[in-house]
């Protein structure tokens, strides 16, 4: 009698499918050569329920590890005035059917978790950093405060950060740094206060930066140049005293917003050379010096250019007219002397307004 090996193990187990939320499926195909004698039966058999234990452990722990963390922060909302959590956070339903939660297709792991106008009032607990396959984190327009936990941290995959409309205080995290993933870093309208950590410029995937509206001082860092995927930069209402000739490095930047700050000294000459500018604010500030004659050839796209109620002196650019894009430029309330001409816009200058 030939002998014909048993089918490996291995192969066995590379053929065993998790389908969603706790479902194994099992697809084996053996040769017509293995003869089906009652001992390779049952090692079949024995084999495929080892394989099964062991996937279904696997994906059981991995789904409770979400589970658990996020009925941790369930545990931590002290107001919940729809009820969106208390009702429907249960353990009676699949995590992935939960409200604001939503699965990767592949592990079937919590990625995007979107908590946003639920009206929460709540901490972030330890446990949210265990949400290692997350993807995108958006808590905005509610009521969470404290300090952000360090735990945070690990969340590696993170691309998404939106925390804006909240009450979150304390200095802005170092570990945010070590987020490589991230495109869009939004700490919009909280308590954040001293300086904006080195550690922020070296996430160069970031494609979105919005720190306004919160307690920050100190300066712009100069590291700011080394984010070169940047389209958005909103720095609004900060004490910040400069504007860093290195953003001029931002050879994709679209939107610069820097009003209501403390800026000082002349504009940097390198923002005037930013062929990507669509809009730049900076309003309210104590800018000085003069614009360059030749504003218009190095801001073909700029759309929406404010630098009103600065100290900003000398000539408007006769060749202002040049703008093709533009639709709005407000220059009130500086110390200038002259106004070029441009039919499609309407330019304020001095301490009135005019329109052209």
């Amino acid at each position: 009698m030939s002998t014909v090996k048993p089918v490996p193990l291995v192969t066995l187990a590379s053929q065993i499918q998790l389908k969603p939320p706790h479902v194994l499926h099992i697809s084996i195909s053996v040769p017509a050569t293995y003869i089906p004698t009652m001992e390779r039966i049952t090692w079949f058999f024995l084999a495929a329920a080892s394989c099964l234990t062991m996937a279904a452990a696997l994906t059981n722990s991995n789904l409770t590890t979400d589970e658990s963390a996020l009925l941790a922060l369930k545990a931590h909302i002290t107001s919940d005035p729809h009820n969106m959590i208390s009702t429907n956070w249960s353990t009676t339903t699949p995590v992935c059917n939960w409200v604001g939660v939503s699965c990767g297709a592949r592990h079937f792991r919590v990625a995007v978790l979107n908590l946003s106008y639920m009206g929460l009032t709540s901490t972030i607990p330890p446990e949210l950093g265990n949400l290692s396959f997350l993807v995108a984190l958006s808590l905005r327009n509610n009521s969470f405060h404290g300090t952000l936990p360090l735990e945070l941290g690990r969340l590696r995959r993170l691309k998404l950060i939106s925390f804006r409309f909240n009450n979150f205080m304390g200095a802005i995290p170092s570990w945010f740094g070590s987020l490589s993933k991230l495109e869009t870093f939004d700490l919009y309208g909280n308590r954040f206060s001293g300086s904006i950590p080195a550690a922020i410029f070296n996430l160069t995937a970031l494609q979105v930066i919005n720190l306004s509206y919160n307690q920050l001082s100190g300066s712009i860092p100069r590291e700011i140049g080394n984010l070169t995927q940047l389209k958005e930069i909103y720095l609004d209402r900060k004490n910040f005293k400069e504007i860093p000739n290195e953003i001029g490095a931002l050879n994709q930047l679209e939107r610069l917003f820097v009003q209501f700050n403390a800026l000082e000294g002349h504009v940097p000459l390198a923002v005037f050379n930013m062929s990507s500018l669509i809009t730049m604010t900076s309003y309210r500030n104590s800018l000085n010096g003069s614009l360059p004659e030749n504003t218009y050839q190095h801001l073909p796209s700029i759309q929406q250019l404010d630098l009103a109620q600065n100290q900003i002196d000398g000539p408007i650019p006769s060749n202002i007219g040049n703008l093709t894009q533009i639709r709005m430029i407000d220059l009130g309330w500086n110390y200038l002397t002259e106004v070029g001409y441009n039919d499609k816009c309407c330019i304020s200058f001095g301490v009135s307004s005019s329109r052209l």
